[in-house]
């Protein structure tokens, strides 16, 4: 037998209590507490209000979600399903991490900064293969480049058209990689569609030559920043530390070039 017409959609659910949608979130989170996600959020997050309170569960609430695939507020209501919360609690409903993430303003983003960079330390004195030590006279490579995210909607903060002719947000991004290790973000932000790219590039990278700086093995390491002529501009270059580093420019037009050594004062 077989089916004469193919369905319109289709959709699976699961009535068992016992059944966990994303069971790899349990060594995952244990991680994340043993690197002191949670508390670092409840400690520095000064959200007002009662939307506010709690902030350590919820921020480990909405990067939970995010790693079980969950791209809107909605797709967090998936760590309720099934057995999520006989293996999590403080699980909170998509309605309130939407009024909690709309409290937010500039300085909160810039508390979120402060929990990334002490959490990255933590989860690198967990693991410390994160990101190695180089090998003898080696560099520290920390690339600084943006990228577009394409969203939907009118109604879009911040949405805008940037130089790819495509609707959407802003990603200003610093990777730091060894030549034995996988690039690993110690710096983000997210900004207008219609951002210029070096728009904020100096103080960015001047938190994640802090943040590298303070990662196990990589004090006095030599850093080599790199990035492409978008942000070959002395505004640009990071100015809260006193340590030596190279900057290592990408020419669209032509080949790499590495820039004399600078000093960077406080």
């Amino acid at each position: 037998m077989q089916l004469s017409h193919t369905p319109a959609a289709m959709s699976a659910s699961f009535d068992d209590p016992n059944l966990v949608s994303a069971a790899g979130l349990a060594p995952t989170i244990r991680l994340a507490d043993a690197a002191g996600l949670s508390t670092l959020a409840q400690h520095r997050m000064t959200v007002p209000g009662d939307k506010g309170a709690n902030a350590g569960g919820k921020i480990t609430t909405l990067i939970a979600g995010m790693v079980a695939g969950a791209d809107s507020i909605d797709d967090m209501d998936q760590l309720r399903h099934g057995g999520m919360n006989q293996l999590f609690n403080r699980i909170y409903a998509p309605s309130t991490l939407g009024s909690f993430l709309r409290s937010f303003s500039f300085g909160h983003v810039r508390q979120l900064d402060a929990v990334a960079s002490r959490f990255l330390i933590n989860l690198a004195n967990q693991a410390p293969a994160l990101v190695p030590a180089p090998a003898a006279s080696g560099y520290v490579f920390v690339d600084v480049d943006d990228t577009i995210i394409e969203v939907h909607g009118h109604q879009k903060q911040g949405a805008g058209f940037g130089y790819s002719g495509v609707r959407g947000l802003n990603v200003l991004l610093a990777t730091a990689t060894t030549k034995t290790s996988a690039p690993v973000i110690v710096a983000q932000r997210l900004r207008r569609g219609s951002c210029g790219s070096p728009r904020g590039a100096g103080r960015l990278i001047a938190d994640a030559i802090a943040t590298t700086r303070r990662l196990p093995a990589m004090a006095g390491q030599k850093i080599l920043i790199r990035a492409d002529s978008a942000f070959y501009a002395p505004p640009q270059h990071p100015r809260s530390t006193h340590r030596r580093c190279r900057r290592l420019d990408h020419h669209a037009d032509g080949p790499q070039r590495e820039t004399r050594d600078c000093h960077h004062r406080g």
